[in-house]
């Protein structure tokens, strides 16, 4: 059990990350146990516990700052939970290798977004219905990527709040950790029953997520959040490129 606790440290970070931005710590988290070996359902269920926790600390504190769009919140996260569920049951025979592909690229799409998010701002729309069936297919999907790999399903939320619905920044991040409550509770639910996680793991990660998200919220309210855009989008990116060489090299630890 000592051994592990560095797990709590993992939550923490990745906590803090998740809470600001809005696409949940996973982005951290998965890349970080998959390099130590451990297996990619486990890695993702693991993970999706410390999101869990990550979003009720993040709610928690956002809805304190009356940042939350209740209404459009509930509605995506019920929508995101159909994904969820067949995210977790196809994720039981992925194999190492593709997961590393599948996962790197989904780190580049959360670089990019990271990078790009203050110029992703658009006016306020008013939602057509090729909009709202937009979203409805977008929530489905952004549960299957949240409950397959562990990260929540914020790198879709977050953008279509943003570009498709043009919700501010500030507002779309905070309703992000929302939706990612009830997205990562019905994956942790599935994972559960199909006995995908370590569950004293999980609890270290959500532990360390849980205060993570605490300090986030707070944070998102005063840093200066350029400087943090460009370290994590090179970690992020550093991370994708030891996900596709690993990949190729069938050696975890390759480099």
């Amino acid at each position: 059990m000592i051994d592990q606790l560095w797990l709590v440290l993992l939550g923490f970070a990745g906590g803090i990350l998740g809470s600001m931005i809005g696409l949940g710590g996973g982005i951290i988290v998965v890349p970080v146990l998959t390099f130590m070996g451990f297996p990619p359902t486990v890695a993702a269920s693991n993970s999706l516990f410390a999101a869990l926790s990550n979003s009720i600390a993040s709610t928690a504190t956002y809805t304190k700052q009356k940042r939350i769009d209740f209404s459009l919140g509930i509605k995506l996260g019920l929508l995101s939970i159909p994904g969820t569920i067949l995210g977790a049951v196809i994720s039981s025979d992925i194999a190492p290798d593709i997961f590393k592909i599948l996962f790197g690229f989904v780190l580049i799409a959360s670089a990019v977004y990271i990078f790009l998010r203050k110029k992703l701002e658009t006016k306020e729309k008013t939602l057509s219905k090729q909009m709202i069936i937009f979203a409805i297919g977008a929530s489905f999907f952004a549960g299957i990527i949240s409950s397959f790999f562990g990260i929540g399903g914020g790198i879709i939320f977050v953008p279509l709040m943003v570009v498709g619905m043009g919700m501010m920044m500030r507002r779309a991040a905070p309703t992000s950790q929302l939706i990612l409550l009830f997205a990562s509770l019905s994956g942790v639910i599935v994972h559960s029953v199909l006995g995908h996680p370590d569950f004293i793991q999980a609890g270290f990660l959500a532990a360390g997520s849980f205060f993570g998200g605490l300090v986030g919220a707070r944070l998102s309210l005063n840093i200066k959040e350029r400087y943090l855009q460009i370290l994590v989008t090179v970690v992020i990116l550093i991370a994708a490129g030891k996900l596709f060489f690993d990949s190729t090299n069938g050696n975890l630890f390759g480099l």
